[in-house]
């Protein structure tokens, strides 16, 4: 693969134009990408980040094989490529004075692409962050579903959505988007676009909670899942997990995935019971900054 196979663009519009029919072609795989361009192409310069983000799709005999493109939080998101391909990548970005944060793909192309980068500019790469892909096939409730009720968050539940969220994310480490919530900048979250949905208990007290994504190119992702520390072992997060589920697949969706932990067993064995099936596994690495040495 030559560099020059690599084609570069800052407009929005014109990538999705060239690239969208690839994005749509696995859109289980494809589905960060999906859904964080699709977010770049509707919010336009107002996105945070917009105007610096990069969008690059490789090209083979006429057809687009993978695309990469630069979030607004300067991380480098990548779509799988074998190991040549993310080290030509890595190595044409180093050359021309790219500085991503660091890298998020799928693990053996992030995995490449950090080795390369990591030769080239001397800068080691650190991993940030591990996940297990699922996509639903049949859908299975549980047996024993818990008491209650399925509820769409409304606007008079904004301030517990918010909440929740914040507690979600200092559970799982995301400081960024507990710095955001601090600051009021919900907007800037990556919660702001979701549709949140409540578990009840009889008596319509919120015990459980599931966020999903709009559809793009027939794929809904669930995200996050949470459940109060004191309220967990119920099975409430399963009951809301196949609440936004089954939702997703009534209006339409093709394509419904989540993201899960790997070092959370009880998640995971959760999401297989009720018929998500593993896909891939991601990565992210970060590119630490070194200032250069006074002179």
């Amino acid at each position: 693969m030559r560099p020059d196979d690599w084609q570069l663009s800052d407009d929005v519009d014109d990538f999705l134009a060239r690239a969208g029919d690839f994005l749509r072609s696995r859109p289980a795989l494809h589905n960060t990408p999906l859904t964080d361009i699709e977010k770049l192409r509707t919010r336009g310069a107002d996105a945070r980040g917009a105007k610096a983000t990069i969008f690059g799709r490789l090209e083979s005999g006429g057809e687009i094989c993978a695309i990469f493109y630069r979030t607004p939080r300067g991380y480098l998101s990548v779509t799988p490529l074998s190991a040549e391909q993310a080290g030509t990548l890595a190595a044409l970005l180093a050359g021309s004075g790219y500085s991503p944060s660091g890298v998020i793909a799928d693990h053996d192309t992030a995995a490449a692409f950090a080795k390369t980068w990591q030769r080239h500019t001397g800068v080691a790469p650190l991993p940030f962050w591990q996940t297990h892909l699922y996509r639903l096939g049949k859908l299975t409730p549980p047996q024993r579903r818990p008491e209650g009720r399925g509820r769409v968050a409304g606007e008079q539940d904004h301030e517990q959505v918010v909440r929740w969220c914040r507690a979600f994310c200092v559970e799982v480490g995301e400081n960024a988007s507990v710095g955001a919530i601090d600051a009021g900048s919900w907007d800037d979250t990556r919660f702001a676009d979701r549709l949140f949905t409540f578990w009840e208990s009889p008596a319509g007290i919120p015990v459980s909670m599931a966020g999903s994504t709009s559809m793009v190119g027939g794929m809904v992702r669930v995200d996050p899942v949470s459940t109060p520390a004191h309220l967990r072992g119920r099975g409430y997060a399963g009951a809301v997990t196949v609440e936004v589920s089954r939702a997703a697949l009534t209006a339409g969706a093709t394509d419904v995935v989540l993201f899960a932990d790997p070092t959370n067993p009880t998640s995971n064995a959760l999401y297989q019971r009720i018929g998500y099936v593993h896909v891939a596994d991601f990565t992210g690495y970060e590119f630490p900054y070194t200032a250069p040495e006074a002179s």
